[in-house]
């Protein structure tokens, strides 16, 4: 296949694994753009792949289809990210993905332990948060959101 031809919609998912609707449903999240050949037939540029095959992996660290497209947005003419477009983006995903790493360690750590939910449930709640202290710093399970007790 010449370069030029582009890849159509089975090609694109038979090389990166994904189902036909899934790359429409991609196409129509504004996260690639096909164009049109002169038979009106959809095609795909084969920096595609490449964006692609980020969305999967971004969406697997937990990221959002809007911080994906964020990010993508950023690329100017929708051009095929380079070397240094990926360091930038990896800088900012790997400050995301750090902020997630210590909140799931926090919850694995704290898993039989009270999480500052406010029920006082517990009999260990009237050591870690008597009175419902965690209520005094917001809404949610704050020890497992990063407050921490008082001692």
């Amino acid at each position: 296949m010449a370069i030029n031809e582009g890849l159509s919609i089975g090609a694109l998912a038979a090389r990166t694994g994904l189902a036909v609707s899934a790359i429409r449903y991609y196409e129509a999240q504004g996260l690639i753009r096909p164009w049109r050949n002169a038979g009106g037939q959809r095609r795909f540029d084969r920096a595609d792949l490449r964006r692609l095959s980020f969305v999967m992996i971004a969406q697997q660290f937990g990221f959002t289809l809007p911080q994906i497209r964020a990010e993508l947005d950023r690329l100017p003419g929708q051009r095929t990210p380079t070397k240094a477009d990926w360091t930038r983006i990896s800088a900012g995903f790997r400050a995301r993905l750090d902020e997630k790493i210590e909140t799931l360690t926090r919850l694995r750590d704290n898993l039989d332990g009270c999480i500052g939910c406010g029920c006082l449930s517990l009999p260990n709640c009237a050591l870690y948060n008597p009175t419902d202290r965690a209520g005094e710093k917001g809404a949610g399970p704050r020890y497992l959101m990063g407050d921490r007790p008082e001692t």
